[in-house]
Formats: structure tokens, sequence, C-alpha cells
């Protein structure tokens, strides 16, 4: 009889898992921002992760990272809210990480809600 060499009885034991976390892997989004369209509407509701208004400083628009159950989503706040149709968030300087917040609005090409466009999208804080 030959003994079945290791390498081979290693290999037979590690598919299985391989293939199980890349299925995993597949199943699970990265990001909610992959859930939605370019250009439709959504709101999400979740944690602060993180809060950038440095674009402000150059007439960007600050992001709002937003920890929700589908993933990571960025909300875009413009510099220019007198351009927007919707209300400027109350003290968006005041938000920080861990703050249940709600955001609504356009979806961009690259899966940020864009909060400006119409009058119901607002970043605001949820219960």
């Amino acid at each position: 009889m030959v003994p079945t060499p290791v390498r081979t009885t290693r290999l037979l034991h590690a598919t299985p898992i391989a293939l199980s976390l890349l299925l995993a892997a597949c199943a699970t989004p990265s990001t909610g921002a992959g859930a939605f369209e370019p250009g439709e509407q959504a709101t999400v509701t979740g944690q602060i992760v993180s809060v950038d208004t440095t674009p402000w400083t150059y007439d960007g628009s600050a992001v709002v990272k937003i920890a929700t159950t589908n993933g990571q989503v960025d909300a875009h706040l413009p510099a220019r809210w007198n351009l927007c149709k919707a209300p400027p968030p109350d003290d968006v300087r005041s938000l920080k990480a861990g703050d249940r917040v709600q955001a609504s609005g356009t979806v961009s090409e690259d899966g940020a809600l864009v909060v400006c466009e119409r009058v119901e999208h607002g970043l605001r804080k949820a219960p």
C-alpha cells in the first residue's frame, strides 16, 4: 500500500474551508452602496464612523461615513447649502463617531448619498 502524501491530504482538508470562505465573501456586501442604483432615492440609518468636513474648505462636500446593517455608506454634504433644496443639518460639526443618524438622498455614481437635491433629503440624528 502506498501512503497518501501529506500535501494532498492537507489540500483535501483545506479545500472545503477555502470554498466556504470564498462563498461567504461573495455573499456579504462590503458596502451598502452596492445595493443602490445611481439616481435612485435612498434612506439609510446607522452609526457614524467618521465625519470629514475638510472638503468644505475648498468648496467640496463633507463626507459622513455611516455604518449600516448592509455595510458602509458615505453621505455627501455640499458646502453650499444655499443651492440645495434640502434643509441643512442642524450642526454638522457636533456629529461624532458613534452617533446614530438617518440620511436620505440621491445615490451618486460611486454609491454615495448626496443629501441636497430634494426637500425631503437630509441628515439627522436618529433615535
